[in-house]
């Protein structure tokens, strides 16, 4: 399931969860912040009502552990269960021959301080100064259960107390929801150990994108497999690198659609887990969001010398509801990463439909100032979010010239970024959203309320007159790597980039079914038939062009990026050309690919 949360948790699951996250946050300050010592870890299962014996920890915090995560933290749980009154009772009676309820010290003091689970001879003194549960060198081990699940349980319900109390925590992203496993056989109760009253260290807060797991693979977080559970092979599993980069599919005044081009860099080769998804935005959540059921896909594609000499490395083949993804092994090095949409749902619409009066932009104040209406200043929010590339909630010179590009054509010369120093809200030499508001209320003052600079503007980044984004598709691309740190970095915005018909030719040609157009034994017809989408490619290897009819009329339940059931394509001599992709029009019905070519005579 990936990074995913589960939306069909049980009440039991939701209930399990909600243990984990008020124990947490009884040590930590958010559930972001690593555990960063064994210390902290002990302190956190005896919160959550467990009992972790010295061996326990050792088993989970090995010599190289550095930090584990909360997802690690609730993988744990589910293997160590909630101490019990009876299992604890069960331990001591083996020691009570005569069944008296009390055995002697020098019986505590030899179980407590040998064997596996062993406790510090200061850890034995403590237990054996409790003044309620000793006597006369007797230890009543049922009054020192009592207490010690007693005292568990009160920690565990003064946590959820205020997990519950505070409505700031509850909301908090806590990890994800993990698949239940089946609860362990007890052969051998551990005997208990003290209560940590050791403060946490400072907290280290991590992004959520980035927070690393050294833990060993024991307690193994589920965010290690997209799909598969890998059985543990070594004592500590290696860490998990991760880097994002947000971008936009765009469709021009043809109907190209335009995207970023991005660069990959690994240090080091790496297991490696690519992804791409719509994104979605978060401003106008009444709003409906047809660009989230846009397909998407990334091609990686190795660097050289000329575009001519790049090789296909992989592309994103595998499918989890929103998400396109692709998992394996990367060599170190440098790589090209190429967005693609097929173009079937991502569409020019129809001008027929359009209303004659659009949503306003500007408006006079009641005292007579210009000012962006609210349905202005929330699609200028999301274009500050879509164009907001590494997603740090501010906008360097080069996010901001990607948007100028789009407008103008031209770049923001430095002299004008300067002025934006000065005139508006800037943060670290970047823009903040607030400036960004600033920005186009000043250029509409200018233009005393004129707003065909700021449609110009709406509608190149695909929203319509009504401030419905229908002609773009915002995408956020994930990288993890287990060993590795990957870095991202935004190249160009091209549209029909050479290098990216190149590689997808080359996935066609690679995966896909080759047959021969009847008649013409030169002329060859690759399709490659992925789960959730058809693409074709008609390869001319003749010395005269050919024309050839495509029929999609018996297709069901198909769209095509061409629009049509039925269309001729030209293929120059020499030369191949992508015919079409074809996706489902419903994703929840069966669909039918059957297309037809056939060659049509030449005039």
């Amino acid at each position: 399931m990936s990074y995913l949360d589960s939306s069909e948790a049980t009440d039991e699951e939701e209930t399990f969860y909600m243990q984990c996250r008020a124990a947490y946050l009884s040590v930590f300050k958010s559930s972001l912040t690593n555990i960063s010592s064994k210390q902290e870890l002990c302190r956190v299962l005896q919160l959550a009502g467990r009992n972790p014996s010295q061996a326990t920890l050792d088993e989970y915090w090995s010599p190289g552990t550095s930090h584990m995560n909360f997802d690690d933290f609730c993988d744990i749980l589910r293997s160590e269960w909630k101490t019990e009154n009876k299992d604890l009772i069960g331990a001591f009676k083996k020691l009570d021959a005569n069944g008296n309820g009390y055995i002697l010290h020098s019986q505590v003091e030899k179980v407590l301080s040998t064997g596996r689970d062993k406790m510090t001879s200061q850890e034995v003194k403590d237990i054996l100064s409790l003044s309620e549960i000793n006597n006369d060198g007797k230890f009543n081990y049922v009054e020192f259960c009592r207490q010690l699940v007693c005292t568990v349980d009160k920690c565990q319900t003064a946590s959820l107390v205020k997990l519950q109390s505070d409505a700031k925590l509850k909301k908090q992203n806590f990890g994800s929801h993990h698949d239940s496993s089946p609860k362990p056989s007890i052969t051998s109760p551990t005997l208990p150990q003290p209560l940590e009253t050791t403060s946490p260290d400072p907290d280290v807060t991590l992004r959520k994108d980035s927070r690393p797991s050294s833990r060993p693979s024991s307690a193994r977080s589920r965010r290690s497999s997209l799909s598969n559970s890998i059985t543990p092979t070594s004592s500590t599993s290696k860490q998990c690198h991760q880097s994002f980069m947000r971008g936009c599919f765009f469709l021009d005044v043809d109907g190209i659609i335009n995207s970023l081009q991005y660069q990959l860099h690994l240090p080091e080769t790496s297991n490696v887990t690519l992804s791409i998804r719509p994104m979605i935005l978060n401003q106008r959540d009444d709003k409906p969001s047809p660009w989230m059921n846009v397909d998407t896909a990334l091609f990686v594609m190795s660097t050289r010398d000329t575009e001519e000499e790049s090789t296909l490395m992989c592309f994103t083949c595998s499918k989890d509801k929103e998400k396109y993804f692709w998992k394996g092994e990367l060599k170190a090095g440098t790589y090209y990463l190429l967005p693609f949409s097929s173009g079937c749902r991502l569409k020019k619409r129809s001008k027929k439909n359009v209303l004659i009066k659009s949503i306003e932009l500007v408006y006079k104040t009641d005292t007579g100032e210009l000012d962006l209406t609210r349905e202005f200043r929330e699609a200028l929010s999301e274009i500050f979010d879509i164009i907001d590339l590494d997603g740090n909630g501010l906008l360097s010179l080069e996010e901001y010239n990607f948007l100028e590009l789009m407008i103008s054509g031209e770049e923001c010369k430095l002299g004008a970024w300067e002025s934006c120093k000065e005139n508006f809200d800037m943060r670290k030499n970047q823009l903040t959203k607030q400036g960004f508001m600033e920005l186009n209320l000043m250029e509409a003052t200018e233009k005393n309320g004129d707003s065909d600079d700021l449609w110009t503007l709406v509608e190149t980044m695909g929203y319509n007159r009504m401030l419905e984004l229908v002609e773009a598709c915002p995408f956020q691309i994930d990288i993890e790597c287990e060993s590795t740190q990957p870095s991202i970095h935004p190249l160009k915005l091209d549209s029909g980039l050479k290098i990216l018909n190149q590689a997808m030719m080359k996935s066609i040609s690679l995966e896909g079914a080759v047959k021969q157009l009847k008649g013409q034994d030169n002329v060859l017809i690759y399709t490659y038939k992925g789960e959730h989408r058809i693409s074709s490619l008609i390869i001319n290897k003749s010395n005269q062009k050919v024309t050839i009819r495509i029929n999609n009329k018996h297709n069901i339940n198909c769209c095509s990026s061409r629009g049509l059931n039925m269309f001729a394509i030209e293929v120059p001599a020499r030369t191949k050309m992508v015919c079409q992709h074809v996706l489902p029009t419903s994703e929840k019905q069966e669909w039918t690919y059957n297309c037809t070519e056939t060659l049509l005579p030449t005039k």
